[in-house]
């Protein structure tokens, strides 16, 4: 274990400036998000990271958290020492920085340990393929180095299948396991004959979701290599790719400042992860050791609004012992960063309702 600061070379900081500023525009016939990333939307973006982002005041604050890096993995470790601790597993296209903003109203209730999955952030790159289990078994021995042999886990897109291998594996260890959606490949995985109307409907709209909206999916599963070249070239390119993803999977895109798209864009721009990121959707596709068993821990889910495909409660009882299931109000993709403080309440109410035995064993 090591102790962790971010510390970019300003030469790289140089380069990627230089490189938004020489920015070749395409053409484009119109100025909206009806064919992909809206072209003023963009320039606007990539001109406030070339020439009013300050890197240097997000990576300071970053650095006010304590941070470690185990065995190539980097992870956030904050909170109260001795409270409940809480392993909180981002998504894409986003990192750690998706609960930065939750992070004051968890800190009292819980320590949190919030790492960067391997091949995102300032985790290291895997030489070898790491589907969901994968990524569970380093975020297990993570938890364990860290010298927690009991925790709670919380995790979202592809977070949530990452945290339900962890929970399938280690069922003794988890105090509680917290999604922010159920792994679709559950719900795609059932036989037709064994729908009801709601699934069917839910199947349908699933196939219509991955028609207009899930073409990025379908790149990264098949052919991530192809797409990592000029993600890792061009600035622009990685900004375009994913301002697109943050506009159509948000409630309200305006929620999410020009400030924290930059800073997430950056940790991938100077980890230079954006391939590998892409590359985890091919991994987890072709991973072979994923179990399908039904998980037995506590589960409680929050559903936001507009968030992607969501299902319904009694689709998730199927795999899930479900504790706690909760339609929030307000919110999107990207529950902890759009409505941190509900998001907060409810991670917290979760665990507060599990058994005074099970919190005392953590």
């Amino acid at each position: 274990m090591t102790a962790f600061t971010i510390d970019i070379r300003q030469a790289e900081l140089d380069d990627l400036r230089a490189r938004l500023l020489a920015t070749r525009w395409p053409d484009a016939v119109v100025d909206d998000w009806s064919q992909g990333t809206a072209p003023g939307d963009l320039r606007r973006l990539i001109d406030y990271w070339a020439q009013e982002f300050d890197w240097r005041a997000a990576e300071a604050r970053l650095n006010a958290f304590e941070q470690v890096k185990i065995d190539g993995v980097h992870a956030l470790r904050v909170g109260t020492r001795g409270a409940t601790p809480l392993l909180l597993i981002h998504g894409w296209p986003d990192g750690f920085v998706r609960f930065e903003r939750a992070i004051p109203y968890l800190a009292e209730r819980f320590e949190l340990v919030i790492p960067s999955i391997p091949g995102y952030g300032f985790s290291d790159r895997p030489d070898v393929g790491l589907g969901p289990a994968g990524v569970a078994r380093h975020l297990a021995h993570l938890m364990t180095s860290l010298g927690f042999d009991r925790f709670g886990v919380h995790g979202a897109d592809i977070g949530s299948q990452i945290a339900e291998q962890l929970t399938l594996q280690h069922p003794e260890r988890v105090i509680g396991l917290h999604l922010g959606d159920v792994p679709l490949r559950r719900l795609r995985a059932l036989p037709a004959d064994q729908l009801d109307d709601e699934e069917r409907a839910w199947t349908v709209a699933a196939q219509q979701w991955d028609v207009t909206e899930g073409a990025y999916g379908h790149q990264q599963r098949t052919k991530p290599q192809t797409l990592a070249a000029a993600l890792n070239d061009s600035p622009a390119g990685l900004a375009s790719w994913m301002l697109e993803k943050f506009q159509s999977w948000t409630d309200d895109a305006a929620s999410l400042t020009l400030d924290e798209l930059c800073t997430n864009l950056t940790i991938y721009w100077v980890t230079q992860t954006a391939g590998s990121a892409g590359r985890y959707y091919y991994d987890a596709r072709v991973a072979t050791d994923l179990s399908s068993d039904p998980v037995t821990v506590p589960t409680g889910i929050a559903v936001f609004p507009k968030d992607l495909l969501r299902a319904p409660r009694h689709s998730a009882e199927r795999w899930f012992d479900i504790q706690r299931f909760t339609e929030m109000p307000a919110g999107g993709h990207f529950g902890p960063w759009e409505e941190p403080q509900a998001w907060a309440a409810e991670i917290t109410a979760f665990f507060d309702q599990l058994s005074e035995p099970d919190l005392a064993r953590a």
